[in-house]
C-alpha cells in the first residue's frame, strides 16, 4: 500500500512509524509533516485544510490510503473530498466530524443516545453570561463550542477566570458551553469505528495541566501513558457498551455514520464512565503511546476501517508491558511558544517530533508549541517512565519544559476510583 499521512504533529509522527512496521505497507508520504517524518517518509508542502490541494496530492501520489491525523482537515470535509475522488480514507465526514467539531452538537448526540455527560448549557449573547455562571459551580468548566486545539476548556474554582474565558470566546463571536464538573479521573479511549463496529484500543490517561501535580493553564496534553493499571477490570468494554456504540448507533440513525477514530474523553465517577468530550481522529499525545505496543499491523488495521471491513479483522494484538510519552514544549507554552532554536538529540530512540523543522543550514529548530514526544516502554509502568525520562535526558532545547510526573501518580498507586 501507498500511503499518506495528513497532518505534522507527533500524533502523525507515530502513525509513520507504526505503518512503517506493517509489510503490507510500500510507500509512505506525509503532508506537510515535520522535520521527523522527513526520515520515514516524503514530505509534501500542502495546505491540509484544502479540500482541493489535498486530493490533487493524493492523485498524485496514487495513494492506497489516506489517513488524516488533525481535526481542522475532518470538520472542513476533507475525508469525503477524497472519497468522491475515489480514494480510501482513515477519517470521518464533516458531519460526522462536528462530533468534536461542536460541543454543543455533542451533547444533542449523546441525549439522544442515552450516555452520561455533564449538565450543560450554551451562551451565546455577554448579555446572559452572568446569568448563566450563576447555574454553575463552584467549580466551572467554559468550553469553546469550536475547536480550539485542545486549548478552548478552562476549568477553574475562580468565577472570575471563569467569565474572562467565556467572555473572550464570545467577544471572538464563539458560542460557549458551561457544564458541571465531573469528578473521579480521566480516561482516554480510542474506538475504530466503522458504522456500528466499534473495536477499542488501550485505554490512556493525558496530563493536560501544563505543570507537575496538575497545577497550571490546560494544554494540547503534556503527556500520557497506557494501559492504567487503576481502571477496574471490564472497565472498557463498560465504556464501549454504554459511551462508544450508543453514539456510533445516533451518528447512523442520522445519516452520518462515523468512519475512523472516535475519541472518548471520559470521568471515570461513582456512577461510571461520563463523557468530558469527544475527538474524531486520534489523540496526541496519547496516540504516541497507545501505538507503541501495537502489535497488529496498522496498514491492515485502519485500511479495514477505511474499506468498511473493521467486523472482519482479526482481534487486535498488543505488546506486554506499559508506555509513557512525555512532551518537550517550547518556552512560554501554552502561550505563544518561543520558536527558531535548535534541537540536538531531537534523532535519538523513541523520539518523535511535532513542533519541529529544518532550518537552512539543515539543522532540527523548534516550530511550535508542543516540539517533541519521547516514548518509553518497560514492562511496568515504572520502567516505562524510567526509559521516556533517560531518552529526554538526551535532548536538549533553550527554554524548554517537560512535566516531570507523567505515570507518576498511577505508578505510586495514588488514582483511585
Amino acid at each position: 500500500m501507498r500511503v499518506l499521512v495528513i497532518g505534522s504533529g507527533g500524533r502523525e509522527h507515530a502513525l509513520l512509524l507504526g505503518l512503517d512496521r506493517d509489510a503490507s505497507v510500500t510507500e509512505l508520504h506525509a503532508a506537510p509533516g515535520n522535520a521527523g517524518t522527513a526520515a520515514v517518509a516524503t514530505n509534501h508542502a500542502v495546505d491540509v485544510a484544502s479540500r482541493e490541494a489535498v486530493v490533487e496530492l493524493a492523485r498524485g501520489l496514487d495513494a492506497d490510503l489516506v489517513v488524516i491525523g488533525p481535526e481542522v482537515p475532518l470538520v472542513l470535509g476533507v475525508a469525503e473530498a477524497l472519497r468522491e475522488a475515489g480514494f480510501a480514507v482513515f477519517g470521518p465526514s464533516a458531519a460526522a466530524a462536528q462530533i468534536e467539531g461542536s460541543k454543543a452538537f455533542a451533547k444533542d448526540v449523546m441525549a439522544a443516545a442515552g450516555v452520561r455527560t455533564a449538565r450543560a448549557e450554551v451562551v451565546d449573547s455577554p448579555a446572559v453570561l452572568d446569568a448563566a455562571l450563576d447555574r454553575f459551580g463552584p467549580t466551572w468548566v467554559v468550553k469553546d463550542d469550536g475547536l480550539a486545539a485542545g486549548k478552548g476548556v478552562v476549568v477553574t474554582t475562580d468565577r472570575a477566570a471563569a467569565r474572562v474565558h467565556a467572555a473572550d470566546c464570545l467577544e471572538h463571536g464563539h458560542p460557549v458551553l458551561l457544564e458541571s464538573f465531573l469528578d473521579g479521573p480521566e480516561v482516554s479511549l480510542f474506538c475504530l469505528v466503522d458504522g456500528d463496529t466499534v473495536v477499542p484500543l488501550l485505554p490512556a490517561q493525558d496530563h493536560k495541566r501544563v505543570g507537575d501535580g496538575d497545577q497550571g493553564p490546560n494544554t494540547g496534553g503534556m503527556g500520557a501513558y497506557t494501559p492504567l493499571p487503576w481502571l477496574p477490570e471490564g472497565s472498557v468494554e463498560q465504556i464501549v457498551d454504554e459511551v462508544c456504540r450508543p453514539v456510533a448507533a445516533e451518528l447512523a440513525r442520522r445519516g452520518t455514520p462515523f468512519s475512523g477514530l472516535l475519541y472518548a474523553g471520559l470521568a471515570m465517577g461513582a456512577d461510571g464512565p461520563a463523557v468530558v468530550e469527544f475527538n474524531c481522529r486520534f489523540g496526541d499525545p496519547e496516540t504516541q503511546a497507545v501505538l507503541d505496543l501495537l502489535e497488529s499491523p496498522l496498514g491492515e488495521t485502519l485500511n479495514a476501517v477505511a474499506t468498511g471491513k473493521l467486523a472482519e479483522l482479526p482481534p487486535l494484538r498488543w505488546h506486554d508491558g506499559a508506555a509513557v510519552v512525555v512532551v518537550l514544549a517550547a518556552e512560554n507554552y501554552p502561550g505563544t511558544p518561543r520558536t527558531g532554536d535548535k534541537i540536538t538529540g531531537a534523532g535519538g530512540e523513541g523520539v518523535l517530533h511535532a513542533g519541529t523543522k529544518l532550518d537552512a543550514d539543515g539543522d532540527v529548530v523548534s516550530s511550535g508549541g508542543r516540539v517533541l514526544s519521547v516514548v518509553g516502554r518497560g514492562a511496568d509502568l515504572g520502567a516505562a517512565r524510567a526509559q521516556a525520562y533517560a531518552r529526554l535526558a538526551e535532548v536538549k532545547l533553550p527554554g524548554s519544559h517537560f512535566r516531570t510526573d507523567i505515570g507518576q501518580a498511577a505508578e505510586e498507586g495514588r488514582i483511585t476510583l
